[in-house]
């Protein structure tokens, strides 16, 4: 699966590479999945069709990091975010299916962990065609064993279900709400849910897919991070960056891999990361909801969804 994307990576710097909450999200239609491999085709013309709202992007933060808790990726807390998670997908129109994800023992944050099954909550839109050009946004769910994950992530799922809303269940936007992103020990100990995902796409979707953004702590700071993991190409974080500028949202531009995107960009997608600002809770029982600055959600938002318009 390691394929270059040349041709997207044209198409993207060319111009065109380039839900619910604690109280539950609007409703429409059902969900799937998609496979991988990339091409040379038109990009994807998602159309966001309503606002974004932080405020219902704080709610989804305050259910899964107040109510929910710590959501070990092999546990039942992460089972009941996955449902919830799932549930609200399906309500806004998606077509939504599990993917089981095999995850070895380790240490999860100086705790040690037994092995045990996750999961990928993937939501594929009603009307989406597998053999037309397709993004993917993904969020991971899982916290590690002693962290409530506010910011780190509820913050990314929290946007991720509110764009799933603002695109109504349709379109070329295909969402994943990852497990097991974070690690279980030194090395490559890590991001088993996008690894999982990546490893299943088929060729003859994988072709289309003209990028992947990981939304992975996008609640902190007053200024966007976005990221691509270094030595892969950046066409998607500059697409990203160039949106940015012309919607004025700050932000900074940077190498990083600690995120889902690292999957993607290793098979050789595009792939960039949204967020990573650096915080005092960040993997301890003190990430609760009162971190997170709906302020930060809604830049994140906007250029989302500025991105989307554009692609």
């Amino acid at each position: 699966m390691r394929r270059a994307l040349v041709a997207s990576l044209v198409v993207l710097t060319a111009g065109c590479t380039d839900a619910p909450t604690a109280d539950p999200p609007d409703p429409a239609a059902p969900v799937t999945t998609a496979s991988a491999t990339p091409t040379t085709a038109a990009d994807p013309e998602p159309v966001p069709a309503r606002e974004f709202e932080a405020a219902r992007a704080l709610r989804t933060v305050r259910h899964l990091a107040g109510r929910i808790g710590p959501r070990l990726a092999t546990g039942p807390a992460f089972r009941g975010a996955a449902a919830y998670v799932g549930d609200a997908l399906a309500d806004l129109g998606y077509v939504v299916r599990r993917q089981p994800v095999a995850v070895p023992a380790g240490d999860s944050w100086g705790v040690p962990v037994k092995a045990g099954r996750s999961s990928n909550v993937i939501a594929t839109p009603a009307d989406f065609d597998p053999a037309a050009p397709w993004l993917l946004v993904g969020a991971h769910l899982d916290t590690v064993a002693v962290a409530p994950g506010a910011e780190d992530n509820a913050s990314g799922v929290a946007v991720l279900l509110e764009l799933a809303r603002v695109l109504g269940g349709r379109g070329q936007v295909v969402l994943v709400a990852f497990g097991a992103e974070e690690p279980r020990g030194p090395g490559d100990l890590h991001h088993f849910g996008s690894k999982r995902y990546v490893a299943a796409l088929d060729d003859d979707e994988g072709v289309h897919l003209r990028g992947m953004v990981s939304l992975d702590r996008v609640g902190v700071g007053a200024v966007v991070p976005l990221s691509s993991v270094a030595g892969t190409p950046s066409a998607l974080r500059d697409r990203l960056a160039r949106v940015a500028e012309r919607a004025g949202v700050p932000h900074r531009v940077e190498t990083d891999a600690a995120s889902d995107h690292e999957s993607f960009a290793d098979a050789g997608f595009l792939a960039a990361r949204i967020g990573s600002t650096p915080y005092a809770g960040y993997h301890s029982a003190a990430d609760v909801p009162a971190v997170v600055d709906p302020r930060q959600l809604h830049r994140v938002g906007e250029l989302l969804s500025a991105w989307l318009r554009a692609s």
